[in-house]
């Protein structure tokens, strides 16, 4: 189709068979797989697809109209394939591509140092920011997560997060690759479909969010499934509250505790991951820094900060990022020094354990007090009521900033502003608790499972000036 190495390969599926041909296809020729957020509108899409240059978009049926409205502005995409019916045969057929090209090898060398793939950041600010990934972070990601998630060979894993997105792609699902087990891709997650298919297929390991376990967790008939087959759940992409923590060893409980991953999109992802053994005595804990890279907590002079203080997670290594495409700025900004910076907040404890505090874009300041609003979150997690919860800094005349919690209640449950208030004054220092409460149906939330509190602190002032 005239795609040479190096080119861009666009792909606006759902978790599928075809996704992931696309991706290792794109990757054996030495193409850079650029994955498309499925829920993408069309002004969205456009930004990617045009940001990343790509030459060929793969994109699925269902997305016929949004394809056929960008298709005049897209002058650099030089060949369309739908999988599915294309819709006035203006794209190639996937299937019919595949049966009518050749089978031989494409004789394309592939190096470590080569661009693998084109991940665009979650954007919770701005526009999304695309990382290029090559084949050497993604084969340093396999090693130090498969050594520190204690990854076993033939494992069956459930792929529930959305292979646009790099844990689910470089984690979830390449992992198994690398070890020849099986993957079970769901299409898209339900969480009633997620434990219909642990049962029948025997799955062995489970990852999700936070938000995905949260989902789940609140099935009324959860102990109707076998789950005996599950001997390794591991939680990523946000902070996973001790009571989610708890509850999962619950329903499955051959897994002897909870791998919990940190990293980002420019780690590709992986950074620290805390063993299941560990996670039994260490709470809100990320584990220790992966075997091949370095990981440290600084202050913003670059220093290291003493043992319990809080500062920002940097690190190098293979795995981190080439750049970001077409970004000079925004990659000497991430990398300054040498050292990616991650932009999340983090303390280290006497045994060299990290405790990620808090995004530091997301700290309330409120009369000179630092507030941590993951500190806040845990707490109201931990109430019977509540199903999800999100806490945010507000503008205040007096303090600079009052804490406000934007709280989701669980089916059935009702709750006052004042009970809210209360049951956190029980358990935080008086500074520390909300001002105000407002009840929502559904948290806004990137792709990856993070709360867009950028989104909730805009709804805020949009009332405060109406």
């Amino acid at each position: 189709m005239g795609a040479k190495k190096g080119d861009k390969v666009a792909a606006m599926l759902y978790n599928s068979n075809h996704i992931v041909e696309v991706y290792l296809a794109a990757a054996k020729m030495g193409a850079v797989f650029a994955p498309i957020n499925f829920r993408f509108k069309e002004n969205e899409a456009f930004y990617i697809l045009d940001h990343s240059d790509a030459v060929v978009f793969v994109y699925g049926e269902e997305f016929g109209e949004l394809v056929a409205c960008l298709r005049a502005k897209l002058p650099k995409v030089k060949a369309y394939v739908c999988v599915g019916k294309s819709s006035g045969g203006e794209a190639l057929e996937y299937e019919t591509l595949i049966v009518g090209s050749p089978p031989k090898d494409p004789g394309v060398e592939v190096a470590e140092a080569d661009e693998c793939q084109l991940m665009y950041t979650s954007g919770t600010t701005g526009k999304p920011k695309g990382a290029l990934i090559t084949h050497g972070n993604v084969l340093w990601n396999l090693v130090n997560t498969m050594i520190a998630r204690e990854d076993n060979p033939g494992d069956t894993s459930l792929v529930v997060g959305p292979l646009y997105h790099t844990a689910a792609l470089n984690n979830h699902f390449t992992i198994r690759v690398a070890l020849a087990g099986t993957s079970v891709i769901m299409r898209r997650f339900d969480p009633t479909e997620m434990m219909e298919l642990i049962e029948k297929e025997r799955i062995s390991v489970v990852s999700g969010s936070p938000s995905v376990f949260n989902l789940l967790l609140q099935l009324p008939d959860l102990e109707r499934y076998d789950t005996r087959s599950v001997t390794k759940c591991t939680a990523g992409a946000a902070i996973l509250p001790v009571e989610t923590k708890n509850r999962l060893l619950e329903v499955f409980p051959n897994c002897g505790g909870v791998y919990d991953v940190y990293g980002c999109t420019e780690a590709s992802p992986c950074i620290t991951i805390l063993s299941a053994r560990d996670s039994l005595r260490k709470h809100a804990c990320v584990g220790k820094p992966l075997t091949f890279l370095e990981a440290r907590v600084v202050d913003e002079h670059g220093n290291d900060v003493p043992v319990g203080e809080v500062g920002e997670v940097v690190c190098r290594g293979p795995i981190v990022m080439k750049g970001y495409y077409k970004d000079e700025e925004g990659t000497k900004e991430a990398l300054r020094g040498g050292w990616l910076h991650t932009g999340d907040l983090a303390r280290v404890d006497d045994e060299g354990f990290f405790y990620i505090v808090d995004r530091k874009k997301d700290i309330v300041i409120s009369g000179g007090e630092n507030i941590y609003p993951r500190e806040i979150e845990e707490i109201l997690y931990t109430h019977p009521k509540i199903a999800d919860a999100a806490v945010i800094g507000v503008p205040d005349d007096i303090w600079g900033e009052s804490v406000k919690a934007v709280v989701v209640l669980k089916e059935g449950q009702t709750m006052a502003e004042e009970e809210v208030i209360e049951f956190c004054q029980q358990h935080l220092a008086s500074y520390k608790r909300p001002r105000s409460v407002d009840f929502v149906d559904v948290l806004p939330r990137n792709p990856s499972g993070k709360v867009l509190k950028t989104e909730l602190r805009a709804r805020c002032r949009e009332r405060e000036q109406t």
